[in-house]
């Protein structure tokens, strides 16, 4: 992974995510191209789950109303 993709935000990384996707989804990748475009996708991905762990760890220390830390769990869609 290159220090370009770790700076990316996580709308930015998603949105290349989806581009990639959809390519695939064509079926008109060449088979190199379509291995290169897994690999990147999958790298975008890695990013896209680092920074939702990232967040998921700051809101575990938002105070509820009664003053006290509550466990905050980030709800995936399915």
């Amino acid at each position: 992974m290159n220090a370009e993709q770790n700076e990316l935000s996580f709308e930015e990384a998603m949105n290349q995510l989806e581009e990639l996707v959809e390519k695939l989804e064509t079926g008109e990748v060449p088979l190199e191209k379509a291995i290169q475009y897994y690999q990147d996708g999958m790298k975008l991905s890695k990013i896209c789950n680092e920074k939702l762990n990232t967040v998921e760890k700051q809101m575990q220390q938002i105070l509820n109303e009664h003053g006290e830390f509550e466990p905050f769990d980030v709800q995936e869609e399915e």
